[in-house]
């Protein structure tokens, strides 16, 4: 797993604990903030997730040219 991907999955983490103690504390703002926290972690994971796959793919060429 890639940095920024654990990043990713953190702030999703924080995200989803921040919106669900705004909805259970009734505070809208709280809510917006954790939802939008959890988009942001979403993104970095999916984001952090291609990197290490290319990564991958081009080890693999690179390996391949070798032989």
């Amino acid at each position: 797993m890639s940095h920024q991907e654990s990043r990713g999955k953190r702030n999703e983490l924080k995200g989803r604990l921040k919106e669900a103690a705004g909805i259970v504390t009734g505070n809208s703002k709280l809510e917006r903030a954790g939802s939008r926290e959890r988009a942001k972690g979403a993104v970095q994971k999916t984001i952090g997730k291609a990197h290490r796959k290319a990564g991958e793919a081009l080890g693999g060429l690179a390996d391949t040219i070798k032989k």
